[in-house]
């Protein structure tokens, strides 16, 4: 038995490195060995993240640059991959995966991500006419301006018909590039207009086929009939509608060649769905509310600026009709007294506010200004759009009911309508109260509350308005005041963030215009104690003192009423601790005290805790998780697995002294062998052992613990599989390592005849695994809905570490065998791909079959000679119809060449044969349940007419074996 250690080998995340894969123009680095990823602008983006360390790395992405920076998903390396759907070039920019497992120095690695685009140009022309007197003549110069969006910056090209303009031989052009436009606009410029220069103009513009995108162009026609538009409307810049209304607008072009074209938007927001445009009219069917604002008819022929004209509709409406009592304000008076003057104000909410009517009645008769009734259609004290009543030197007389009536003049909105009586016991100032013991309410968090101001005396009686005494909070309902008409403030599931002061006011409306009164309740919310830590692990050296703590961040009420200490359920009988001071429980751990300890916190709310798991049990050691087919193959039948591991904080408890390594045959209790290791781990040191004379191809379960002084850790478990040859049967759950790709449309699924779904698709798929008993597993693909056609699922094995790239003889091979079922009238395609995993990974195409395949499964293999660490990817696709399920079983991938199908000597060669239909035939055959295969080589059997006879001939086989007959038939 050999015991090996390796030297110390530092486990942080290193050596990050990002890859990528889909639709990628370039990679390329630049002068600061940056690399820059180049991808068109609605293509998908996938970048992975790779890295090395242990314990497993989590990775974050975060991006920079391109627009505002943002953040994407924080996930473990299990998804590590980036995958951004149509990316847009917004989206460019340097994207960072930063990996850490919290050993060590983060890594982190950076791409620059270019997107690339090249929008249609758009070519605009513009006009100068001058005229100079004296000796007259007129010059006319056209502008041809050509702009366009890219990256990179855009080659442009001008054409006069089919011919190129070229300034060096043309003085009657000029082009150039304006300033500030930074390669994105050219300019044709046309000096003094000749006949010739009426003609097509064609402006190109070119990526030089970056990305296999298209050159673009634009072609405008120039004539001495060019002009730009000019357009005006069928209404009024302003139109005022009443609810209900259909609103037509015309937007008449009267001028502009080529015609222009006549667009209608609106701001803010899109046109209602209601809308219709019809050439140059849009038309409101019956309007609301919503539908108003600013309705904009531009037209375009791109001669010139465009012609835009604006129309605001405004639809009507009233709501929320209040009313003020406003006393002598020249003698500060709160009270109507006889001889003083008084005001009755009146206001609506109003669209348009300046277009309300006004009209005050007296005892139901209209009013009208005289020496003691002043009437003020806008009253300037007031809010706008408030209409007031003044009674001068109030007399007796001028005891009586009021009303105000607001209207839309010839509007069919309804008019609304407020009384007030005015008389000597009308009217009186109110009294705000809170009553006893309201001043503080009390409630569980969770609980229901109500907080309550009334209104005890006083006419008439205003609505109460509550805000936080607070500025900066807000209502629980999110906005700064609420009303309530009867001064009671109901509240919900009331939370510890509601708690605080709450102010009660007279609303300064519907009663009495002057000083506003006002109160406090306070809203006190009781909940448990928090505390700190709700859970900790602690682990310690025997004989030594713990302190277990536990912090009380908040309480409300603030006084504890209890704190008791418990120790695997048990109560701990100590003195009282002080309720003002943090729990403690101090002791010296021993072997026979390790558990589970609660210190629980009391109030007269309720009890919270804190839970304490101590122990002197070293962490539990941590496979390392990406061993690359640690496997040697022995003489014999034999082979060896090197194990690796770490252990977390080694230092935390006592000394460890070793491991205990129990191995033994997976799915049975005999034990290969049990006993001590002696190694003294270090953190972040990666530690090894050689688990030899296993025996192929038999897999184990490996069952590993730290020692220490005093005590034993936990056992954690790996299976070590034979993994020189990979064969995979996918009666694992863990499918050997297998994994589906995130960048698919829908996944491969694990199943057997059991678990099949009853009201599966008919006549597709198989009835059996590979080796054709109803237990065995196998992996496939459903067609049925939701999947469409050409839906695709990806498979990936696990990643073949190649530690060389090439032998004595140049590239090492490997074979790639698997079995496939593709029965069904839908089958659609199976592809494998070989993936090198490099600065990009690269697919390439091995072996693909489509169509209906019949209804066995049939064997299939190639060989590969990978020039770096590679996976093999499955990928299904969908066919037409649902019955098109692909199913593959038994994947091997073997170092080594494939060896040719073998076949036994021909059979005429021991003499002639009587026989109608002879075959030759290797049998594979198979023991179910275990997939361990032999050959039996050198077997001929002869069948006569009827095939039947062969099956009947091994009913020994067909009991214990499955197996697979590959005929080759003997002339």
């Amino acid at each position: 038995m050999c015991v090996c250690v390796s030297m110390p080998s530092f486990t942080a995340p290193a050596n990050a490195q990002i890859v990528h894969s889909g639709a990628a123009c370039n990679v390329k680095d630049d002068n600061m060995s940056e690399r820059i990823y180049t991808i068109k602008e609605g293509d998908t983006l996938v970048l992975q993240c790779i890295v090395k360390g242990h314990p497993r790395p989590q990775v974050r992405w975060t991006k920079t640059a391109g627009s505002a920076s943002d953040k994407f998903q924080e996930t473990s390396i299990y998804n590590e991959t980036l995958r951004i759907e149509g990316i847009q070039r917004v989206q460019g920019g340097r994207y960072y995966c930063k990996a850490d497992n919290g050993v060590g120095v983060a890594a982190i690695k950076s791409i620059r991500v270019d997107v690339q685009y090249l929008d249609i140009p758009v070519l605009t022309v513009h006009q100068t006419i001058s005229d100079v007197r004296g000796s007259y003549y007129q010059e006319k110069t056209v502008f041809l301006r050509c702009t366009v969006n890219s990256n990179p910056p855009a080659r442009f090209i001008w054409k006069r018909g089919d011919m190129l303009i070229e300034q060096s031989k043309d003085n009657g052009v000029d082009i150039y590039e304006p300033l500030y436009t930074q390669g994105e606009t050219k300019v044709l410029k046309l000096k003094n207009l000749r006949p010739k220069d009426f003609a097509d103009y064609t402006c190109q513009v070119s990526v030089r086929n970056v990305c296999n995108i298209k050159d673009k162009s634009v072609t405008f026609r120039l004539t001495n009939a060019t002009s730009p538009p000019m357009i005006r409307l069928s209404v009024n810049d302003t139109v005022v509608v009443d609810p209900g209304q259909d609103v037509r607008i015309t937007c008449e072009v009267t001028a502009g060649f080529p015609p222009p074209t006549v667009t209608w938007s609106r701001y803010p927001g899109p046109l209602p769905l209601s809308a219709q445009v019809r050439g140059e009219t849009l038309i409101l069917r019956a309007v609301t509310p919503a539908d108003a604002g600013f309705y904009n008819c531009t037209a375009v022929n791109n001669v010139g600026n465009p012609a835009r004209k604006n129309v605001n509709l405004i639809v009507r409406t009233m709501s929320n009709l209040t009313f003020q009592i406003t006393p002598d304000s020249n003698k500060d008076s709160e009270t109507i007294q006889m001889g003083r003057d008084l005001k009755l104000s009146c206001h609506v909410d109003a669209t348009p506010q300046d277009k309300v009517n006004y009209t005050w009645y007296k005892n139901g008769a209209p009013v009208f200004n005289s020496d003691s009734l002043i009437l003020l259609r806008s009253d300037p004290d007031m809010a706008p759009g408030t209409s007031s009543l003044e009674i001068v030197d109030m007399k007796f007389r001028d005891l009586a009911t009021y009303s105000c009536m607001a209207s839309f003049s010839g509007s069919t909105v309804r008019e609304l309508r407020v009384d007030v009586n005015i008389s000597q016991n009308s009217v009186s100032p109110p009294v705000l109260s809170v009553p006893p013991g309201g001043q503080v309410v009390s409630v569980r968090e969770g609980g229901n509350a109500e907080l309550v101001c009334l209104v005890v005396d006083g006419k008439p009686r205003p609505p109460i308005l509550w805000s936080r005494t607070e500025k900066d909070l807000l209502m629980p309902s999110g906005k700064p005041t609420v009303e309530t008409p009867d001064g009671r403030l109901r509240l919900k599931n009331v939370s510890r963030d509601m708690m605080g002061a709450y102010r009660c006011q007279t609303a300064p409306y519907n009663g009495l215009n002057i000083k506003r009164r006002e109160a406090q309740v306070q809203l006190n919310v009781q909940y448990p104690p928090i505390l700190d830590p709700v859970f900790q692990d602690v682990r310690s050296r025997n004989y030594q003192m713990v302190t277990l703590r536990c912090t009380v961040l908040r309480s409300n009420p603030p006084r504890l009423t209890d704190i008791r200490w418990f120790r695997n359920g048990d109560f701990i009988r100590m003195p009282m601790p002080d309720l003002k001071e943090t729990p403690e429980l101090k002791f010296k751990l021993e072997p026979t005290n390790n558990g589970s300890y609660e210190c629980r916190v009391s109030n007269t709310v309720g009890t919270s805790a804190c839970t304490f798991n101590v122990s002197a049990q070293p962490y539990n050691a941590e496979f390392y998780f990406d061993t690359p087919n640690p496997v040697r193959i022995l003489k014999g039948n034999n082979y060896s697995y090197n194990l690796q591991w770490t252990q977390k904080d080694p230092d935390a408890t006592d000394r460890i002294i070793g491991y205990w390594i129990n191995v033994r045959k997976r799915n049975t209790m005999q034990i290969k062998e049990k006993h001590q290791i002696s190694l003294a781990p270090e953190k972040g040191v990666l530690m090894s052992y050689t688990v030899s004379d296993l025996k192929i191809p038999l897999s184990y379960e490996v069952r590993l613990a730290p020692i220490t002084t005093y005590s034993t850790g936990d056992y954690v478990s790996r299976i070590i599989q034979y993994s020189e040859h990979h064969v995979c049967g996918f009666e694992d759950e863990r499918i050997c390592g297998f994994s589906q790709d995130r960048s698919d449309i829908f996944d491969w699924t694990r199943q057997n005849h059991l678990t099949q779904n009853p009201k599966r698709s008919a006549n597709t798929g198989p009835d059996t695994d590979r080796s054709g008993t109803k237990e065995g597993y196998y992996m496939y693909i459903e067609a049925s809905r939701p999947r469409t056609q050409g839906d695709k699922a990806l498979l990936l094995s696990p990643l073949f570490n190649i530690t060389s790239s090439k032998g004595p003889k140049g590239r090492v091979p490997y074979c790639v065998s698997f079995y496939y079922h593709m029965k069904g009238k839908h089958i659609g395609t199976l592809n494998v791909y070989l993936r090198v995993r490099s600065i990009a990974s690269v697919d390439r195409a091995m072996w693909t079959k489509s169509g209906h395949q019949g209804p066995d499964w049939k064997k299939a293999f190639f060989d590969v000679t990978p020039s770096g660490p590679f996976q093999i990817v499955f990928e299904g696709i969908r066919g037409s119809g649902f019955e098109g399920d692909i199913a593959i079983d038994d994947v091997s991938i073997t170092r080594g060449e494939c060896k040719q199908q073998n076949t036994v000597a021909n059979a005429g060669k021991t003499g002639k044969i009587f026989c109608d239909f002879c075959v030759e035939i290797y049998l594979y055959i198979t023991k179910k349940h275990t997939k361990a295969t032999f050959g039996i080589r050198g077997l001929v059997i002869f069948i006569h007419s009827e095939k039947l006879q062969m099956r009947q001939a091994i009913p020994f086989f067909k009991k214990m074996y499955s197996f697979d007959i590959i005929f080759s038939r003997n002339k």
